[in-house]
């Protein structure tokens, strides 16, 4: 099964699913339906989203009911001591990318606020076919490992590992959760 919130993105991942074999559902962790998986993967640091303790419960709750016992849950999230968003005030910008089927977009992103453990950004996208703008608005929460593990086994999850992300070595925590019940 393969689950996405934004229905642009799912339309796009199930063009390219060549074997017709995924179950595609529009619906964000929280809503998940059973599904008796084996394995369920929160990709794009899509943890941080949830920025309260409530959102995160019931994403966690959602996976969990899509999961089959002793299923495996695994996920990214970025560490908060690397402070990403310094990085990302240094490096504002624009940048290009050629899009195929669309030409080239540019995108420029701000850093609009750090009010830890909350981080607000900006993305506006420039489509140059036709000059439309698109102003995308987010904020992310930046969890300690601690509190991650804690939720996790709050809700129904054995931690089995905690490693780094093997590109980006310090900068992400990637989780390997089972459920327990």
């Amino acid at each position: 099964m393969g689950a996405d919130p934004a229905r642009a993105s799912l339309e796009v991942a199930k063009a390219k699913d060549a074997t017709g074999r995924i179950t595609w559902v529009h619906s964000d962790a929280t809503t998940l339906p059973p599904f008796d998986a084996d394995l369920a993967v929160m990709t794009g640091n899509a943890a941080q989203v949830f920025l309260s303790d409530n959102d995160g419960a019931r994403a966690l709750q959602g996976t969990h009911a899509a999961l089959r016992p002793h299923g495996y849950l695994v996920f990214e999230t970025r560490r908060p001591e690397w402070r990403a968003w310094e990085k990302w005030a240094a490096e504002a910008g624009r940048l290009v990318a050629d899009i195929p089927e669309i030409g080239l977009v540019e995108q420029r992103s701000e850093v609009t606020d750090v009010s830890l453990p909350f981080v607000s950004i900006r993305g506006t996208y420039t489509f140059r076919a036709d000059g439309a703008v698109i102003v995308s608005d987010s904020t992310l929460r930046f969890r300690s490992c601690a509190e991650v593990k804690s939720s996790l086994v709050v809700h129904g999850y054995r931690v089995l590992d905690v490693r780094d992300a093997p590109d980006r070595p310090g900068r992400e925590f990637v989780f390997i959760a089972e459920r327990t019940t």
